[in-house]
């Protein structure tokens, strides 16, 4: 990762905290004008907290300890009865972070420890990996999804199926808001979206994505030829060059893999593939690890494509969706 790009993230980071912090101040400055009493029982509720800690010290009462607690309810609930009675939220006064999590730090410090949050993850692999991918996709989303743009009419002959494309896009909605719904599950399988050009498998795949972030996962959105071509040229960069792309496929919760089938294949990229998709099987850190593959190849095009080993992986652990119907991109533009 670029030390330059974390640490202009975390002076945004700082801003925005700062930002929210100042935001809530005024909030609370403006209901104090318009409300004083609110602003007395706040400056009780601060001069007990400070006092009860110095009275605990001193005569190490339970009685007292036992006094102040029931003070500082009675205030709280005065507190919570007047702003009720303004029809204003309890939190309405409380810092509004972007991120509950981590409260716009993008660290998270659990004993001791401090670990990233995703939201910081995700910023850094938005501008590392993903920018060419899943930028300007905020309305792919499942209630945008349009399943009356595919055919009504079954056509076993043309389709091999008796399903209906109309028919058979519904169900495999279905089995993608399962997949979200079930994403931490390890009985959940992963998904493989097989199909011609504009049949929506990109589209499909971005709704699950946004679900997924919104849900505070990290998610990397890959072509594979791209992604191929960065792991190998990772591989020969010097050290202080390289972009840590490997370990970052390897531990993001969701990883989307466009286009497979499109790359140059050699040995060496097979391997890194195969890599990939099993490390990613056995799971190592032991946290919902979960991958989309999209590609035009059929069952067929897969196994005369790739390695038995990698295709077995394909078949026992991914559920495989096939789209089919007319090209839907040219019906949005009539």
């Amino acid at each position: 990762m670029n030390n330059s790009i974390l640490n202009d993230l975390l002076k945004q980071y700082e801003q925005k905290r700062l930002n929210n912090i100042r935001d809530a101040e005024n909030r609370k400055k403006e209901l104090y004008l318009s409300n004083p009493k609110l602003q007395k029982i706040d400056d009780k509720l601060s001069n007990i907290s400070i006092n009860s800690a110095k009275e605990i010290l001193k005569t190490n009462s339970e009685k007292t300890l036992e006094n102040l607690k029931k003070e500082i309810n009675n205030l709280k609930k005065e507190k919570e009865n007047l702003l009720n009675s303004l029809n204003i939220s309890k939190d309405y006064l409380s810092v509004k972070y972007d991120c509950n999590i981590c409260n716009d730090t993008g660290y998270i410090f659990k004993n001791g420890i401090s670990t990233m949050c995703n939201c910081l993850k995700q910023k850094i692999y938005n501008l590392e990996y993903n920018q060419k991918n899943i930028n300007n996709i905020d309305n792919q989303t499942f209630d945008n999804f349009n399943v009356n743009l595919f055919s009504d009419k079954s056509d076993e002959k043309k389709y091999n199926s008796n399903l209906s494309p109309r028919e058979n896009i519904i169900d495999i909605k279905k089995a993608a808001q399962d997949f979200i719904t079930n994403f931490e599950k390890p009985e959940t399988k992963n998904l493989i979206f097989t199909g011609g050009t504009g049949l929506g498998k990109t589209f499909l795949s971005n709704c699950i994505v946004n679900a997924l972030l919104e849900k505070g996962k990290t998610v990397m959105y890959q072509t594979s030829p791209v992604m191929l071509d960065n792991l190998i040229a990772d591989l020969f960069a010097k050290p202080e060059n390289q972009t840590g792309i490997s370990n970052n496929l390897l531990t993001v919760d969701l990883l989307v893999i466009d286009d497979l089938g499109t790359e140059t294949m050699n040995s060496m990229k097979f391997t890194e593939l195969y890599k990939i998709i099993n490390t990613r099987l056995l799971n190592q850190n032991n946290k919902p690890l979960k991958t989309i593959i999209s590609t035009n190849l059929d069952l067929k095009g897969l196994f005369n494509t790739y390695d038995e080993r990698l295709v077995s992986r394909f078949i026992g652990y991914y559920d495989i969706y096939r789209f089919y119907g007319d090209d839907i991109r040219l019906k949005k533009q009539k």
